[in-house]
């Protein structure tokens, strides 16, 4: 399913709630507003079924806070609209649509206790090991939905996973026993490693000076901001166990480890004690923003920061670069404390002078010489290809952990994944700083492990289930028409 996946969507966020369920505790994050006409409520149909607005957005929701997360809460609104993420998310429900729509033709359906038994093992939504309603309810109440939608939402993902569990089927002997040469096949080579030291280079001031006259608009001082910051602390603030016994009963969804195991209490009661201390404090954050913003109140320090400085948060830099000189941030979370953050002045970006440019362009104009260096070198060297003074490698599999001196396991790992997937008997492969200049000598293939069995027998299932959903897509797609109400949905 995932390979399918990946070939029809550029981006693909498969929301079966069991599998997205790490997103608990996320905030909601809209879409934007758009004129539904006659259809208000509905952004599309696909073949019989009519797609909510609320599907949508819970979907586009996930991508977003997931794309957020992994650009460190550099995300905003205009780069998820560069990014196309309101298109992605409809790729993806339309694709689920068009599933769903086959199941209903075919009388494939769910169970209400198939649903049940879902939702008990949705380990997030458990307290002891045992299905916790109060953490559920909790749940739906943080992210504002109704228990329905929610469950309408599992029922049509587990729909979707049980119809494509009947293109699961077994594989034949022969197919198996092609994919066992595939992955054993052997290489014996001879190859030589040039790396970036190979290439000396000596940088004169004249030519990095040239360097930076034409590649000038790529040095720029970040833009800055002249903040003046109130400060509210919380650390005065007193709680009691039971407080922090009932406190965590409410929201223990939010408190997982690194793995998505939700904590104990005990393993938990630091953060506890810092996230309950900040909710008590938070009236008084909001009365000294009031007075701070009347005047009555001074900051507690006046800061020049470049954006997304780390002393605070991404959510806060968000907010301030939506925002304007003069303007006022309510108060906001950084640490344990409260920051009421007022923006005295945007200091915009600037061209570096050479000056204050030349270490940065020194270390990028001495890479790209390296590497223009590297690249003629490797050149030569295949021209001239010396067995002689080369490494001769021993048999190379492509499921085989080896170190090829002087490469590091991983560079080695990705060299032999690149050198199976080459069709060249000599040739020459970047990898990561450096290239290998090879040959291969000598190829055969090597006897089937028996611990290899079942991976084997995996993989062609694994490959035969994907050429059976990838032309099941292609027959759906011709069946079940797309009709959009809403513009802005398709590329």
């Amino acid at each position: 399913m995932i390979s399918w996946m990946q070939r029809h969507n550029k981006y693909l966020v498969w929301t079966i709630w069991v599998a997205t369920i790490a997103f608990i505790g996320a905030g909601f994050v809209g879409w934007g507003s758009y004129s539904f006409g006659s259809k208000a409520g509905n952004i599309a149909k696909v073949g019989e079924i009519e797609i909510p607005q609320s599907r949508l957005n819970m979907l586009y929701s996930d991508i977003y806070q997931d794309y957020n997360q992994r650009m460190q809460g550099q995300l905003d609104e205009a780069k998820a609209k560069e990014l196309g993420l309101v298109q992605q998310a409809f790729s993806i429900i339309a694709t689920q649509t068009k599933i769903l729509n086959f199941a209903k033709e075919n009388g494939i359906i769910v169970s209400d206790e198939e649903v049940a038994d879902a939702l008990k093992e949705i380990r997030a939504f458990q307290k002891n090991g045992q299905f916790s309603k109060e953490i559920y309810n909790s749940y739906l109440k943080n992210r504002r939905i109704t228990a329905k939608t929610f469950e309408t939402t599992l029922r049509e993902e587990l729909t979707i996973a049980k119809t494509l569990n009947l293109l699961t089927v077994k594989a034949l002997p022969f197919e198996e026993k092609i994919v066992s040469s595939a992955i054993n096949v052997a290489d014996k080579i001879a190859y030589k490693v040039l790396a970036p030291a190979d290439i000396e280079v000596e940088l004169k001031e004249e030519e990095l000076r040239t360097y930076w006259e034409e590649h000038k608009e790529n040095f720029m001082t970040p833009r800055a901001y002249r903040l003046s910051i109130l400060w509210t602390e919380s650390a005065g603030a007193e709680t009691t166990e039971e407080e922090l016994e009932k406190f965590f009963a409410e929201n223990s969804f939010n408190y997982t480890d690194s793995d998505g195991k939700q904590l104990t209490f005990e393993e938990a009661k630091a953060a506890l004690t810092n996230d309950l201390k900040l909710k008590k404090s938070k009236k008084d954050a909001q009365k000294a923003y009031i007075a701070f913003k009347k005047g009555e109140l001074s900051s507690s320090e006046t800061l020049t920061l470049p954006v997304n400085d780390a002393k605070l948060t991404a959510d806060i830099w968000e907010e301030i670069r939506q925002k304007s000189a003069g303007e006022i941030l309510k108060p906001k979370v950084v640490d344990s404390r409260y920051a009421t953050v007022k923006i005295e002045e945007v200091i915009e970006p600037r061209v570096k002078t050479f000056e204050e440019a030349q270490a940065e362009a020194r270390t990028i104009y001495k890479v790209q010489m390296q590497q223009e260096g590297l690249r003629t070198l490797a050149e030569k060297t295949l021209q001239n290809f010396d067995e002689a003074n080369t490494t001769i490698s021993e048999f190379l599999t492509l499921n085989q952990n080896v170190n090829l001196a002087p490469l590091n396991f991983n560079e080695s790992l990705q060299f032999t994944q690149k050198l199976f997937t080459s069709t060249e008997e000599k040739g020459m492969i970047s990898v990561v700083d450096k290239v290998v200049i090879y040959k291969i000598l000598e190829q055969k293939v090597m006897p089937a492990d028996g611990n290899q069995t079942a991976s084997i027998k995996q993989t062609a299932e694994q490959l035969k289930k994907g050429i059976f959903e990838n032309n099941f897509l292609q027959m759906l797609d011709k069946k079940y028409p797309v009709e959009v109400y809403v513009q802005g949905l398709t590329n």
